[in-house]
């Protein structure tokens, strides 16, 4: 009786403890809150590293996971091995989970607007493009069409009517110069520049390898992009502490003054 006693003790025991470490491992050894939010290196990191002391001051711990591609963020969010990410636009988020048939994720904050751009390392003018050149624009659906929107509007092809932001290459009816269109992943496009005559480069890219959109863009687009840069997070975190101390750091007047200043109108903020 008395050995079963003692079992009994040392499983709840057990339990107890198994519980205690479960509940500790959202915390940090400073006895913050753990937060894990993946994000693309520029602008997006570079954002979130601002906000680090604000939510510090409110008991959460800001860790910031970069990632080089558009595709792991969400599936890790959605998997948990994240807690948000910030790193896309509306039209990819919902391009991207339809097509993989993610249910579990809902876009909280829209922070802010990147203008995508047509650049050149051979031009200073797209008067001076030659016929048959190539050019390069994202191969991911939501980015492709929205590059081809933008040759449209800067009159170097036709598309389509109505197809808007959601056309793809077969979607071009005149081609006046017979442009080679070629698709590459988001992140090569800036090192396509001594390839190519042309490319549509995403803002984020193109900071990168500091080229500033309002400087340096060839075309542009304008304030009415509906490309809004969202943070998305599990739709069951909706209610967690952490997400909605979070959102209220990155829609801070702190955080509008940090991307006013340091980005001069090449990133601008919508909330």
């Amino acid at each position: 009786m008395r050995k079963l006693i003692i079992v009994l003790f040392i499983s709840i025991l057990s339990i107890g403890l198994v519980a205690c470490g479960e509940e500790n491992d959202q915390f940090g050894e400073n006895g913050l809150a753990k937060l894990k939010v993946g994000a693309t290196a520029v602008p997006h990191a570079e954002i979130l590293e601002e906000i680090k002391p604000i939510l510090e001051d409110e008991g959460v711990n800001l860790e910031i996971i970069q990632y080089q591609d558009f595709v792991l963020p969400n599936i890790n969010l959605s998997e948990g091995e994240i807690d948000a990410n910030f790193f896309q636009h509306e039209p990819y988020f919902e391009s991207f989970t339809a097509e993989r048939k993610i249910t579990n994720l809902t876009n909280v904050l829209k922070v802010h607007i990147e203008p995508m751009g047509i650049y050149s390392n051979k031009i200073d003018d797209l008067s001076k493009l030659q016929k048959g050149a190539q050019v390069s624009i994202p191969n991911d659906p939501s980015n492709m069409g929205r590059a081809l929107a933008l040759l449209e509007k800067a009159e170097l092809i036709t598309l389509k009517e109505g197809v808007g932001v959601k056309g793809t290459k077969e979607d071009i009816i005149s081609n006046p110069y017979n442009l080679d269109i070629v698709l590459l992943d988001a992140p090569m496009l800036p090192r396509s520049l001594d390839d190519v005559a042309i490319a549509v480069i995403n803002t984020n890219f193109a900071l990168q390898v500091n080229l500033n959109p309002t400087e340096d863009a060839l075309f542009i687009e304008n304030e009415e992009s509906p490309y809004a840069n969202v943070l998305t997070i599990r739709t069951e975190d909706l209610e967690d502490e952490r997400i909605k101390k979070l959102v209220k750091a990155l829609s801070s007047d702190q955080v509008r003054k940090f991307i006013e200043e340091k980005y001069q109108g090449a990133i601008v903020p919508v909330f």
